[in-house]
């Protein structure tokens, strides 16, 4: 009896990781296929490496190569887990499919954090990408609002016999926030451990499909959120959003500062300057710098990371985001060509990325 190490793999295609969903083969799970004779020995890493899921892993291996090769074969089979720093998003339990995750923060409120990444997300989906959003900012959830589907309510779906939630549509990318749970006007007052169980529902608990981008809107500042999030996923980058004020920048130098700790290590991908100046309409051709000038400029040059880009201070975008109609939907204005811009430049630095720095490494707990 001879047969080769693709029939080998062809065999393996039937036997699927019951955490991932798909054949270990498509996976990559399976290596080092070595065949002497009758025996057959290979390596194959599984998302739970506990003993009786190794044991049930080792059995639906012989037996499927039993089936196709015959009975008289002899398998051993290494089964190691898989770590969680795997490059390939779709050996991850959290987020499996999501190519890139960047996290959208910033060092205090009221810069415009939310509007920076409701117009990023869709300006990334007008170029054909796809997109999801993930609305962090527990205590003040804006996304359902900005994205015009404040009265949607998320329904479950069952994915291979589990139950999950199903992500809001809308302007093309797909929503998921606290918002959609609470009422409008209510304030949402929550103890640390809750905030970050509803994060870890968002993260977990939503089938999110393959996607090229998820941008998670980080609330103001640092907290138990932030460590939540770096620690259930591996960040692809950051992006820090502040206007020029120098209060404000004082607070961006903060939130650089936290990724960058060695505990933490999520690359800063660039900063984005917003409320950068203030043209009139009737003055198109002027530039009024209300909030100083070339704050966040310098501060990006005096950190070592790219200024991704500088959005206008204009009554358009608020308007737009109050009515849910976001201002990078609105072709050939000033707004809208600066979060073209953006998303441009933020595709840009994330290729950049992955092509020159080690992938993120999930944060581990220390207890």
């Amino acid at each position: 009896m001879s047969f080769s190490k693709e029939e080998v793999l062809h065999a393996l295609e039937h036997v699927i990781e019951p955490d991932l969903k798909k054949d270990i083969v498509s996976l990559g799970l399976v290596s080092d296929v070595s065949i002497d004779g009758e025996n057959i020995h290979l390596k194959l890493k599984i998302s739970n490496p506990a003993m009786h899921n190794r044991k049930r892993m080792e059995e639906a291996v012989t037996f499927n190569l039993e089936r196709k090769l015959g009975k008289d074969i002899k398998v051993v089979a290494e089964i190691s887990g898989i770590s969680s720093q795997e490059a390939d998003p779709n050996l991850r339990k959290v987020l499996p499919g999501v190519k890139n995750i960047i996290a959208v923060a910033s060092g205090k409120g009221g810069v415009g954090k939310s509007t920076v990444t409701t117009n990023l997300a869709i300006g990334l989906a007008k170029k054909g990408y796809k997109v999801g959003l993930i609305d962090a900012d527990i205590y003040g959830p804006s996304m359902p609002i900005m994205l015009d589907c404040p009265n949607e309510k998320p329904v479950m779906t069952e994915i291979d016999g589990k139950s999950y939630i199903k992500p809001i549509d809308t302007y093309g990318i797909k929503l998921m926030s606290i918002g959609f749970f609470t009422e409008l006007n209510k304030a949402i007052v929550w103890r640390g451990a809750m905030a970050s169980k509803a994060i870890r529902q968002m993260f977990m608990d939503t089938h999110w499909g393959e996607l090229d981008y998820m941008l998670i809107d980080l609330p103001p500042g640092t907290s138990d959120i932030h460590l939540t999030i770096v620690q259930l996923a591996p960040i692809t980058g950051a992006v820090i959003v502040s206007t020029p004020q120098e209060i404000a920048l004082a607070d961006a130098r903060k939130g650089i500062n936290m990724f960058e700790l060695d505990n933490i290590k999520v690359p800063v991908l660039g900063l984005v300057e917003n409320m950068s100046y203030f043209t009139p309409a009737e003055l198109p051709d002027n530039k009024y710098y209300i909030f100083g000038k070339d704050g966040v400029k310098n501060l990006a040059e005096g950190m070592n990371v790219p200024l991704l880009g500088e959005i206008p201070l204009v009554q358009s975008i608020r308007e737009a985001g109050d009515v849910g109609n976001p201002a990078v939907l609105q072709e050939g204005t000033p707004s809208s060509i600066a979060f073209d811009l953006l998303a441009a430049n933020v595709v840009e630095r994330v290729a950049w990325r992955n092509k020159n720095i080690e992938p993120t490494k999930v944060v581990k707990m220390v207890q």
